[in-house]
């Protein structure tokens, strides 16, 4: 059974997939100045302790040491399961607007490096959001007849800005 992988981990197994690579490397890639670190950042230490995660779920095999140019860095690899598991998770769509910004373009920019095509898992987060959209516009319009002042106003405010944030979401995802 698959255990449960935060983003850390999903980055490492997907960078792991493409070839052997040590933590160093993908430590690089996830830093501020990284090509994946522009999107989401990951400390050293985070990318160390999902490496080891991976290892004891049997999703990544130290599969050499690399001794050229510095320490010895131990290599690591996707496992076929392990690489399976990407395949599935760059498949599926985010389910919450906020993931996104950061679940979400991950995926782009993993599947990007992977020189894949992005379409199906953009038209399967456009049929995952477009409900969510239309539930929020029917939440603001619930509570922009509630009327009154206090708590309701919030309510309407925090309705706006999730109806708001989801529209604009959706526009992302048309202009792609």
């Amino acid at each position: 059974m698959l255990p449960r992988l935060g983003l850390a981990e999903w980055v490492v197994l997907a960078v792991a997939g493409e070839r052997p690579v040590h933590g160093f490397a993908v430590a690089a890639l996830t830093a501020a100045d990284g090509e994946l670190g522009r999107v989401w950042q990951i400390p050293r230490p985070v990318v160390y302790r999902a490496i080891g995660r991976l290892v004891d779920a049997g999703l990544i095999t130290a599969e050499a040491v690399e001794t050229k140019g510095g320490p010895p860095r131990t290599l690591y690899a996707a496992t076929p399961t392990g690489r399976g598991h990407v395949d599935a998770w760059l498949g599926t769509p985010v389910p919450h607007v906020r993931d996104l910004r950061s679940e979400f373009l991950l995926k782009l920019a993993v599947l990007h490096r992977h020189g894949r095509d992005a379409t199906a898992l953009v038209d399967a987060q456009r049929r995952e959001l477009a409900p969510i959209v239309a539930a929020l516009r029917a939440e603001q319009d619930r509570a922009g007849r509630a009327g009154g002042g206090g708590a309701d106003e919030f309510d309407r405010m925090l309705a706006a800005w999730r109806r708001t944030s989801a529209e604009a979401a959706l526009a992302f995802l048309d202009e792609l």
